[in-house]
């Protein structure tokens, strides 16, 4: 037996190495590359305290940051046919949607909740990117619409995060369906004449862009997202051109007018409430000024007596 092999090589290891430190306690910026330890990530929002990077949030992180107290009621969202057509590429779509919904403890890409944001009632849609990319499908579509007819229902604002790549291909046509179905979504709250924000994070892209996410009476950005139809690199080459740089990023399309703002996430929940007071609180109410009646605008363009006693005193005799 070699003692200082067996004996003294694992008490010294034993000593040096701590098997109870967790892997999760820094994370790299995947703009800077830079390690940040993960209660400043979290004190900061998930955005890059060195380059100011925002990170993807989950569903259940975002909607903790915009309720008052972080208070809100989820709801339940209708269940539909899992696998309308049947369609299976490398996996079968049924396992696909299995495995997602395992990940992210969500049946579909999109989660509504409704509460209280700046002692105002609100409704919101959320979309998931971790679930198959957020891509829209019949669900999406259809939770879309109950948050609408939800906001309608309430008379509240209808607030909706987008995070897409766009239709979902396992679908097929019934993915672009979902198109039209969310722009009637839209149209019924704005006939209720209420408010219809969007907020577009990273990444924005596909049928999602082309139908309800541009369609915001204010279109919110966060910094640095991506913000499109189609990708880049297909752009480039298909018009053999190369794309300015910055193309299709939030600040890129603020400056080219596709967007209103462009938000921190710290300013954010105070930009929707500011936001959500200004298109719903009525206008101050102006001084009232009586109307004349027809009678007294006759008698005010009638000259009285003693006008008509001084003109005619100041009119030269009749020969």
């Amino acid at each position: 037996m070699n003692w200082l092999t067996n004996y003294v090589r694992p008490k010294i290891r034993a000593l040096v190495e701590k098997n109870d430190v967790p892997d999760n306690l820094w994370h790299q910026c995947p703009s800077c590359e830079q390690m940040i330890f993960h209660r400043e990530l979290e004190a900061f929002l998930r955005v890059c305290s060195h380059c100011g990077h925002h990170m993807r949030l989950s569903t259940e992180e975002r909607l903790a940051l915009l309720f008052d107290d972080g208070e809100y009621q989820r709801v339940e969202l209708p269940k539909l046919t899992g696998d309308p057509l049947k369609f299976k590429d490398l996996k079968r779509y049924t396992d696909r949607l299995k495995d997602s919904r395992s990940k992210t403890g969500e049946e579909d890409a999109m989660i509504v909740a409704h509460g209280e944001m700046g002692g105002r009632n609100v409704v919101v849609a959320i979309m998931n990117f971790a679930f198959m990319g957020g891509s829209m499908g019949l669900a999406l579509g259809k939770s879309l619409l109950t948050a609408a007819r939800l906001a309608v229902l309430q008379e509240a604002p209808l607030i909706c995060f987008t995070s897409s790549g766009g239709a979902r291909m396992q679908e097929g046509i019934l993915s672009l369906m979902q198109m039209p179905r969310t722009i009637i979504a839209v149209d019924e709250v704005k006939e209720a004449k209420l408010p219809y924000i969007t907020v577009l994070t990273d990444p924005t892209t596909g049928g999602v862009t082309a139908s309800f996410a541009m369609l915001g009476d204010i279109a919110i950005a966060e910094p640095g997202a991506v913000i499109g139809f189609t990708g880049a690199r297909v752009i480039e080459e298909t018009i053999r051109e190369k794309l300015p740089e910055g193309f299709q990023r939030a600040e890129y399309l603020l400056e080219h007018g596709m967007i209103d703002r462009v938000v921190h996430r710290r300013q954010l929940r105070d930009e929707l409430i500011r936001i959500s007071n200004l298109l719903l609180d009525s206008r101050a109410a102006a001084d009232v000024v009586p109307i004349k009646s027809a009678s007294s605008k006759k008698q005010a363009d009638t000259p009285d007596a003693s006008n008509d006693k001084s003109s005619t005193e100041e009119r030269p005799a009749a020969e």
